[in-house]
């Protein structure tokens, strides 16, 4: 017989690159006994996420227990892509213990949290937290951050213009509908930069809402979930610019993907890469690579000019070996000579 209490989720959000992969992986990684069901969104034809965690080889967590939605950020296809999503998880014969919920890092988390009001989950389901996952040494670096003195000469000359880069908007909406935030990568910053972002952090937080430091993605699963905020009756305390317009867009933010031939080296990947994510500011760069003599598929993540590699696992049988990865940036990058150059 189905247990006819709610169902908790968990909505883990935050910026490109932040770190929600791996706080999740280390989530399933001490779930102690939960069965839990994982909902991911990218923004991109791509589905990278989803296939790490596919592959993340860790006990109780199967394929069909990971749902990818790759039509756009879930904050624009609610009802058309995620209640549908929720609702088959709930409908399963054994539904699962706790439903986490990897947004996409261009994803408002308002809207999310919004459809769990909606009659078809709303008895059935609750939110039990939102996490945001911030990057700590992009926050350092000031990637959210406009030109102070040229907002400033700007709203003195008209006070009622906003000028919010896309960047500081998505930064301010994902904070201000947190109920905890982890500054992840806080190892790559010393004790007066983590201070500093965490006073950047502390400005946009509601009140009572709490940071916690973490170094790749390692929070207890204990801290993480079982927050009980019943997030989708506490809609009015979460501020978001588009409370009165309603509808948003993406439109400041564009991604395409690349197919590439076998990597020499992965050296040899990232070397092409670091100038042509300095050209053209590059956001977020991830995906998979075929190198030449390995047996393993090789992941690639940046943020900016900060690159990772690691083999996660075999290529499988009839899996074709190739290079695909994912560009993201704001609207206006050069595809064309993106492509020529990482082609080259």
């Amino acid at each position: 017989m189905k247990n006819q209490s709610k169902i908790p989720a968990t909505v883990i959000t935050g910026f490109l690159g932040a770190g929600k992969t791996s706080a999740i992986r280390h989530l399933l990684q001490n779930a102690k006994g939960r069965r839990i069901a994982l909902v991911i969104n990218e923004f991109g034809d791509l589905g990278v996420d989803g296939e790490i965690l596919k592959g993340c080889g860790i006990e109780d967590c199967g394929e069909e227990d990971v749902v990818e939605l790759a039509n756009g950020c879930i904050c624009c296809t609610v009802a058309d892509d995620f209640l549908p999503t929720i609702q088959a998880l709930l409908d399963r014969a054994d539904p699962p213990d706790h439903i986490v919920i990897e947004t996409s890092g261009l994803a408002l988390p308002k809207p999310l949290v919004k459809a769990f009001a909606w009659p078809e989950v709303r008895t059935r389901t609750t939110v039990d937290g939102v996490i945001t996952v911030i990057d700590g040494p992009a926050v350092a670096d000031g990637l959210f951050a406009g030109d102070p003195e040229a907002v400033a000469a700007q709203r003195e000359a008209d006070e009622n213009l906003d000028h919010e880069t896309p960047l500081e908007e998505l930064f301010e909406e994902q904070l201000a509908c947190a109920d905890m935030v982890v500054i992840n990568k806080a190892d790559m910053l010393d004790d007066s930069q983590l201070q500093s972002v965490e006073a950047t952090v502390a400005r946009h937080l509601r009140p009572a809402v709490k940071s916690l430091r973490s170094s790749h993605g390692a929070i207890d699963a204990s801290v993480l979930l079982g927050l009980e905020a019943a997030a989708e009756d506490d809609l009015d305390s979460r501020h978001s610019h588009h409370d009165a317009a309603g509808e948003h867009d993406h439109d400041d933010f564009t991604s395409f993907s690349v197919a590439l031939d076998e990597a020499e080296a992965p050296e040899a990947l990232l070397a092409k890469l670091l100038p042509v994510i300095a050209e053209h500011g590059v956001l977020r760069v991830k995906g998979f690579a075929a190198v030449a003599g390995k047996t393993m598929r090789l992941v690639v993540q940046g943020v900016g000019d900060r690159l990772q590699h690691y083999y996660d696992r075999d290529w499988q049988p009839g899996e074709e070996r190739a290079t695909r990865l994912v560009i993201i940036g704001e609207t206006g990058l050069d595809e064309a000579a993106i492509r020529a150059a990482l082609a080259g």
